[in-house]
């Protein structure tokens, strides 16, 4: 397959990247640190491939989305894992913005452009990783939050807009990973990247619409849904 990772340079995007350079794939890795993209992709010169972006910046995407088009010819899955969260209790103006531009605008971006490829090309498979945390307003950072809560439901339009048209998305929607990104004082089950990464490769495969990770957040998030 010919794969596009978005946000690739850490946690979950890296450890997909290892794991699909590994087995046979052509694999694009976007993001934001050049250096470390190079190194990846020098680490397997045959199979990886760089495209350094910044995805809170439209222009500096889609070039790098057009110079991969023009590599590859087609793209079969696209896995998109890039975003930011701060804590901001204090409401940081800049610092909710900022999230906003990347997590709601640049995400968008990213995902539109993923569609359109498809649609183009006839088929594909569309991968977003959202989060628990979208369910619930998060005092301690609500621009993160609301962030995520727009990315499940853009999600969930994006699968009804796609029925029947040779687009396949999923919609992976973990608890809390042991990455740069869980934050905070008294976090609880805490996952492995290794494990989330296992976890989303096999949903994958199963083309499946949508998984929480793990039967713990499942519950959790059920009591969200249903019970807030």
């Amino acid at each position: 397959m010919n794969i596009l990772i978005i946000g690739a340079t850490s946690g979950i995007g890296k450890k997909l990247w290892k794991h699909y350079s590994s087995t046979g794939n052509k694999v694009s890795i976007m993001g934001r640190r050049y250096d470390v993209l190079n190194e990846m992709a020098m680490t397997n010169p045959d199979t990886s491939f760089a495209f350094p972006c910044d995805i809170a910046d439209h222009h500096s995407f889609n070039r790098a989305f057009s110079c991969m088009i023009d590599k590859l010819t087609n793209i079969d899955l696209i896995i998109l894992c890039a975003g930011i969260g701060e804590l901001n209790p204090d409401l940081d103006i800049e610092t909710e913005l900022h999230t906003l531009k990347v997590n709601v605008e640049g995400w968008t971006n990213c995902v539109d452009t993923a569609y359109n490829q498809f649609k183009k090309q006839g088929f594909g498979h569309l991968v977003t990783v959202t989060s628990v945390g979208g369910l619930q307003p998060t005092p301690i950072a609500p621009s993160y939050s609301a962030s995520k809560a727009f990315q499940i439901n853009y999600t969930k339009s994006l699968q009804k807009l796609s029925k029947d048209n040779g687009i396949i998305i999923t919609e992976i929607r973990p608890g809390l990973i042991d990455t740069r990104m869980a934050k905070g004082d008294g976090l609880f089950w805490v996952m492995s990247p290794d494990r989330v990464a296992a976890s989303i490769v096999k949903a994958i495969e199963k083309k499946r619409k949508r998984l929480i990770i793990d039967c713990r957040w499942r519950l959790i998030n059920f009591f969200l849904k249903h019970f807030q």
